[in-house]
């Protein structure tokens, strides 16, 4: 009953769902929605916060992704590896997500109210970067220290709420011949968030036009978090709703079923004793190179282009009523493609569908460095003169185009492969491998793009992420090559994996 051919017409394109299977899609799917919701909202809003702040740019960002996410992540996976091994699942995920929603709450109704007395004074910063050249992308971290606390915990809420806690939620409670089939129907509607994150951000900026300027940004971020604050609250809640109703349906949950390896004694590993596990895995080590390979790609894109769109919007209010835009455009753009991914997925090999991501993020990062490279050249075309349009706007429409393609892919095909790739996995690989894979290398992945921007940066000193861009150009072509070598490499494992666990 689990195939596509028992649907029908539409309903095998949009909900190849069994009636009663309602009862365990949709609160994953409002689930999602919440997540993405948040994290969507989270990242537009930590950008405008730190790119936008005195004396940085979308350079310090590199520095703040190494520096600053990277230790708290390592931090963070360690405490909750700790904490499940003496925690229920329930109680692990209602105390990962109060920590979020605490610190949140703490940062816009305290902290931000305070910046000004809480942060270095400007003509104390710009002075220390005049005397330290090189520390010039650094130092605005340390002198708007809250703002980056922000962007730390935002970032880790991406990679805790979405990967960590529903990914390892829904891989428990769905079975191996159901993921196919259901996963990308939640992610089609929890990608309605994206859509509805841009609107709120939009509507939210507008809604204070009429306060003066010193008040508006603190007002319009302070109802941009309570909406956060308040979708936290509804995911709690709906988890708490699948624990009474769903994970007591054995129509919709046996532990039996879900179990994807042969009964064994439950061996309790450290969190230390399971990066051992991944690292000394063929299969979770392949995993771990298409993580690195996205996170590392993207990050040298995404900062490019936020360089290029910082200069076309200096102002931090139309710089986030840009990424709401940016936000929403994501959302319907990933919801064709999670349509038409939808289908790929259960009409080809995860082989197929796994190395879509790499291929668009490949041509559409040669296009992208294509403008911002030779940005002058191409903008004395003929055709491009005729537009009448900048080499700043050009470089920021063909920057926007890459980041909405290459995300709408993500969320449509590399997400769904990648999770799938855990499922036939034993449940203690699955669990700490998971862990460290997604939490620490995840962010090894974003962090080590940083590394490249970074050295490029202090190597050259006054040099800019315009300037660097030939180099990262280079950098971006090798790790999509090796993110589609790496993607090669697990397709043979996980299919021998997968009859294994059938059988």
């Amino acid at each position: 009953m689990s195939e596509v051919k028992d649907f029908k017409g539409w309903r095998s394109i949009f909900w190849p769902v069994h009636a009663y299977e309602n009862k365990k899609i949709l609160p994953l799917a409002i689930m999602m929605f919440g997540v993405l919701f948040n994290y969507t909202i989270l990242r537009d809003l930590k950008d405008s916060l730190v790119i936008t702040a005195p004396g940085s740019g979308a350079e310090a960002v590199s520095f703040l992704k190494l520096w600053g996410t990277l230790p708290f992540a390592i931090l963070f996976m360690a405490i909750y590896g700790k904490l499940g091994l003496i925690l229920k699942r329930p109680a692990l995920f209602y105390i990962t997500m109060s920590v979020f929603l605490v610190f949140f709450a703490l940062f816009s109704y305290v902290l931000f109210p305070l910046r000004e007395s809480l942060h270095m004074d400007v003509a104390t910063l710009q002075a220390m970067q005049e005397s330290s050249p090189r520390l010039k992308w650094f130092l605005p971290l340390i002198a708007n220290w809250t703002y980056s606390l922000f962007y730390v915990f935002s970032e880790l809420f991406g990679t805790v709420g979405l990967s960590v806690l529903f990914w390892q939620f829904a891989n428990d409670i769905t079975r191996v011949s159901e993921a196919k089939r259901v996963y990308p129907v939640f992610g089609l509607i929890g990608n309605f968030g994206l859509i509805a994150s841009g609107e709120c951000l939009k509507q939210l900026v507008h809604v204070t036009r009429h306060l003066s300027v010193e008040q508006r940004w603190e007002a319009s971020l302070q109802y941009i978090m309570g909406t956060v604050i308040v979708f936290c609250v509804v995911i709690m809640y709906t988890y708490s709703w699948m624990q009474k109703n769903v994970l007591t349906d054995k129509r919709l949950y046996d532990p039996k079923d879900v179990a994807s390896a042969k009964k064994k004694k439950k061996a309790k590993l450290s969190f230390k004793e399971s990066m051992k596990v991944v690292f000394s895995s063929k299969y979770l080590g392949c995993l771990s190179l298409i993580i690195l390979g996205y996170g590392m790609g993207i990050n040298i894109v995404e900062v490019t282009w936020k360089s290029q769109l910082k200069m076309l919007y200096p102002d931090p209010g139309e710089y986030t009523a840009f990424m709401g835009l940016f936000s929403q455009t994501t959302g319907v753009i990933t919801i064709i493609l999670m349509i038409v991914g939808a289908n790929i997925l259960r009409r080809t090999t995860w082989k197929t569908s796994a190395l879509i991501t790499p291929i668009v993020f490949f041509i559409t990062g040669v296009l992208f460095f294509s403008f911002v490279v030779f940005s002058k050249e191409l903008a004395g075309l003929s055709i491009i003169m005729m537009l009448g349009a900048s080499p700043l706007l050009l470089a920021v429409v063909v920057g926007t185009i890459q980041n909405v393609l290459t995300k709408g892919v993500k969320y449509s095909l590399f997400d769904p492969t990648k999770e799938m790739a855990y499922i036939p996995l034993s449940p203690e690989m699955r669990v700490q491998g998971k862990a460290a894979v997604d939490g620490v290398g995840g962010r090894l992945g974003k962090s080590g793009g940083g590394v490249i921007q970074q050295i490029l940066l202090v190597a050259i000193p006054g040099s800019t992420q315009l300037t660097i861009a030939p180099y990262l150009a280079v950098f971006t072509l090798l790790i999509a090559v090796g993110w589609i070598a790496a993607v090669r490499g697990l397709s043979g494992m996980f299919e021998k994996a997968r009859k294994e666990n059938t059988e």
